[in-house]
């Protein structure tokens, strides 16, 4: 959503400011979880009431998300809460991991799979997806069972599928060309 991103822009880039890059990482996951709650609907619709005071929605974030908070994180949820932008606070998240990441030089990858990958696969995985992507990768790992088989993963904008759907898919084009 366009609009979101526009509204999120400033808010993400204000954070990054006041983030020093020894605290983002650990910004990153208290923005996370505040993202996460924001994102439910019934919490934007007791948000939006107009009898509920803005305190009242910063008190029942903060216990819902049960993680300590940081000055700034503190100040930007105050902020967004007050200007009515709450619904924005997953879109701020985005921005804020994607300036984070610009300035460590790490992206984040969702590696598709059809099914778990062990835990001591994983670190090889990611060594070769980092090799193939040239850069370094934040990996998290997201099981589809429509793939079949294989991986499909999603760095960015850039997508590496070497799943047995989409071997399928180009078995059938071929065909019917």
């Amino acid at each position: 959503m366009a609009e979101l991103a526009t509204i999120g822009r400033p808010y993400a880039e204000a954070l990054f400011k006041a983030t020093s890059p020894a605290d983002a990482p650990t910004a990153v996951e208290q923005i996370d979880a505040l993202a996460a709650v924001a994102g439910h609907a019934r919490l934007r619709q007791f948000a939006d009431n107009p009898k509920v005071a803005a305190a009242q929605v910063f008190d029942v974030i903060t216990s819902v998300a049960r993680v300590p908070l940081a000055d700034s994180a503190r100040n930007l949820l105050q902020t967004v809460i007050e200007n009515g932008r709450l619904n924005a606070l997953p879109e701020i998240a985005h921005q804020f991991r994607v300036l984070v990441n610009a300035r460590s030089g790490v992206s984040d990858a969702v590696v598709h799979s059809a099914f778990p990958i062990d835990a001591a696969q994983l670190p090889a995985l990611v060594a070769t997806l980092e090799r193939r992507f040239g850069r370094r990768l934040n990996a998290t790992v997201e099981i589809d069972p429509q793939l079949i088989g294989g991986i499909r993963v999603v760095v960015g904008d850039e997508v590496l599928d070497t799943s047995v759907a989409a071997r399928l898919e180009q078995m059938k084009v071929a065909l019917t060309a």
